[in-house]
């Protein structure tokens, strides 16, 4: 997360675009450099301690929801991954608008494919807290269709996992 991209942390692309869509609150979860990664994240931006990240992806998500319980006012959760720096702030908003429309599960799509940002209402936490191991929302997918939501022309899902892939992030950003 706190590789660069461009001369800024992947987190802080991350986050940014998530603060630029204007959904609030703005969350972000954190288990290991936590310290290091709250020193780069904007103010506003509120953080959850997750420690334990060898539990797996789902351990992340439940925190989130555990984070978000008592905020009454928020009807759902969009959920974004740090190593996709590329997702832009229209995704959260499309996922956004779906749950206006009545969606309450919603994935964005790119060239077809489910990818993130994922959009999780909170009638579907209680399925959340069930999740264990490295599995997110693709958990829930098999017994709740989400709804599918374009995103392609808002950015892109790209997973930098590697120094390959950020090379190659930098290589076509270039370009």
């Amino acid at each position: 997360m706190l590789a660069e991209l461009r001369g800024t942390p992947l987190v802080r692309h991350a986050v940014d675009a998530a603060v630029a869509s204007e959904l609030r609150p703005v969350l972000t979860v954190v288990s290991q450099f936590a310290l290091a990664i709250e020193s780069v994240l904007p103010a506003g931006v509120d953080v959850v301690r997750a420690p334990g990240a060898r539990l797996g992806i789902a351990h992340s998500l439940r925190s989130l929801v555990r984070a978000l319980e008592g905020w009454r006012q928020v009807g759902a959760v969009c959920v974004g991954l740090a190593d996709q720096p590329l997702v832009g702030p229209d995704a959260y908003r499309r996922l956004a608008a779906a749950y206006d429309a009545g969606a309450d599960f919603a994935v964005a799509t790119y060239g077809g494919q489910r990818q993130n940002p994922v959009l999780i209402g909170r009638e579907l936490w209680p399925r959340v807290r069930t999740l264990r191991g490295d599995v997110g929302a693709r958990g829930l997918m098999a017994s709740v269709p989400p709804v599918e939501v374009a995103c392609d022309d808002t950015g892109r899902p790209d997973d930098i996992d590697t120094a390959e892939d950020l090379a190659r992030i930098e290589r076509e950003m270039e370009n």
